[in-house]
């Protein structure tokens, strides 16, 4: 019984390599079977390919042919990705050509203004700043004195290298003070406002029958081409350039920005009559930016007339121009595109309509550290102090005009800048943390991961001006690709300003960046430098080859 069971024993061993074998023989038997049907299915897909590829190129032809801008529109035998899995569109911009950017991150910080706007803020003094217009000389033309009384649309400065254009109070009232900066240079004309501000009379302008040098040059006597301003550089229109094309933004996708909706409110007549204005100044298109996540657009930008309109989808910073202008139109080699504020619009249109400079704006206080955050009824120009009177919860604040991203640090006697509309209030952060990073820290906004509110998500931020590390050395990290929705390689064209690599600067795109365009990889830098600083650095250095 042993030897019979040791003989199994040693058979088995053999019966399941036997069976084995036998199973791959029959696996390679139809391996080989299936391998010519396997060959005709890869030549198959190879030719469906060829065919889709062919199909696509002569579809793309056939819309350009005819005119059709195939990066806005999908002309492609498939649909796109975003049209299949994207964000659902509702409100006025559903069913409408809408351009994605997948790229960005929103800052959600405490302290955003209610959606009403206080006439109620006195403000007393306002001021004109040369330095706030790129390019112009540190010493220009002063027309006026202390003691001086102007009124709004009075000449108070030129640019002596550009004469023709005339920079104009925003108020009338005394001329107080003409205060200097750095070098005798003249940093701003300060101008104690009248209770009932008075208007210097233009004259008349017959801008159907007019010719364009006519148009051009009475804007720039009478204060309206100082809000044109000129990309590459951003600095203000040079009236011999006929540009491009014309683009404004409709919405602002900054930190605690204004809903340009309220800021426009009752002024639909100006901004349409501005647009009218701005098309005999191009021999393109005035394009019109609009922010495709609202549930309800201003009839005021709904039914303007004489503009492209275009609507935009994604997170800060889609509501930057310069990013819309690299999506619709992009600049070019030796090209110039003029860009605007809808608060800038308004102010060219009341000239033609009115016959007078009315530099009046809306603007929003917003941050923590108010009382209430409010958009306030004022002048271009306000005083900081004056707008934030009576409403902060203590004094250890910085003030910004503009949003905390790439907005200007101001003291409480100085005044909002001229292009600006929002004045941000935030903790001045001079607190430092035990161990920083090694420990867990509160909330904050950042697109780290190892951060859990970023992980999870947060409903809002209080905000402060601490950078939280000190700076160190440039690395290529790949953050700031992260969050810049245009074709660029911003880390590389950093580098190169550094370096000051004229070819490769322009190589890398840097006629299509300003400031603001760059202000999100400012913040995410793990390296902390300072990349707004450095790209004006760059842009200063192209504009002196020129």
């Amino acid at each position: 019984m042993k030897r019979k069971i040791a003989k199994i024993g040693a058979v088995l061993p053999l019966f399941f390599l036997s069976t084995s074998l036998s199973a791959q023989t029959i696996f390679l038997s139809s391996a080989a079977d299936l391998l010519p049907y396997a060959m005709i299915l890869v030549v198959a897909v190879l030719i469906l390919g060829a065919v889709y590829m062919i199909s696509e190129s002569f579809v793309r032809m056939e819309a350009r042919e005819l005119g059709v801008d195939t990066k806005k529109n999908n002309f492609s035998i498939m649909p796109t990705s975003q049209e299949m899995f994207g964000a659902k569109v509702e409100g006025p911009a559903a069913g409408q050509d809408i351009i994605y950017f997948k790229k960005g991150f929103d800052i959600k910080l405490e302290g955003s203004a209610d959606y009403n706007v206080d006439d109620n803020v006195a403000v007393s003094t306002f001021a004109i700043q040369p330095k706030n217009f790129i390019g112009m000389s540190p010493i220009p033309k002063v027309e006026v004195e202390v003691g001086d009384e102007v009124k709004a649309g009075d000449v108070i400065f030129y640019d002596k290298k550009r004469p023709a254009v005339k920079y104009c109070a925003p108020v009338s009232g005394e001329i107080i003070a003409v205060n200097r900066g750095t070098k005798r240079s003249i940093a701003e004309i300060v101008i104690l406002g009248d209770k009932e501000i008075s208007h210097r009379t233009l004259p008349q302008f017959d801008l159907d029958n007019a010719s364009r040098q006519e148009l051009v040059e009475y804007m720039m006597e009478n204060g309206a081409w100082a809000h044109i301003r000129q990309r590459p550089y951003n600095v203000v229109a040079d009236p011999e350039v006929k540009p491009k094309a014309i683009f404004i933004s409709a919405f602002d996708s900054a930190p605690l920005a204004p809903d340009l909706d309220i800021i426009i409110a009752g002024r639909g007549k100006e901004f349409q009559a501005g647009l009218d204005v701005l098309n005999k100044l191009t021999t393109g298109k005035v394009h019109l930016g609009l922010n495709a996540k609202d549930d309800d657009v201003s009839p005021v930008y709904a039914d303007a007339t004489g503009v492209e309109k275009h609507w935009i989808h994604g997170q800060h910073p889609a509501g930057n121009v310069g990013v819309q202008i690299h999506h619709i139109d992009a600049i070019n080699a030796g090209e110039k595109v003029w860009t605007l504020g809808v608060q800038d619009v308004a102010t060219i249109g009341s000239i033609f309509l009115e016959g007078i400079y009315d530099a009046e704006r809306v603007v929003v206080i917003a941050g923590a550290e108010l009382n209430q955050a409010k958009y306030v009824a004022t002048y271009l120009g306000a005083n900081m102090g004056d707008l934030v009177n009576n409403n902060l919860k203590h004094d250890h604040v910085r003030f910004i005009s503009g949003d905390v991203l790439s907005g200007k640090q101001k003291a409480k006697e100085q005044f909002l800048d001229f292009y600006d509309d929002q004045v941000s209030v935030i903790t001045e952060g001079d607190e430092y943390e035990m161990f920083g990073w090694l420990v867990p820290q509160t909330a904050r906004p950042s697109i780290s991961p190892t951060f859990l509110s970023n992980v999870i998500g947060a409903g809002g931020y209080v905000a402060n001006t601490n950078t939280h590390g000190e700076g160190r050395a440039f690395v290529v990290s790949g953050q700031y690709e992260q969050v810049m929705p245009m074709d660029i390689y911003p880390e590389h064209l950093m580098k190169s300003i550094l370096v000051n690599d004229l070819e490769r600067m322009e190589g890398l795109g840097i006629y299509e960046l300003v400031e603001e365009d760059v202000a999100l990889c400012e913040f995410v830098c793990t390296s902390k430098q300072p990349v707004q600083e450095i790209l004006r650095e760059g842009l200063t250095t192209m504009m002196d080859q020129e």
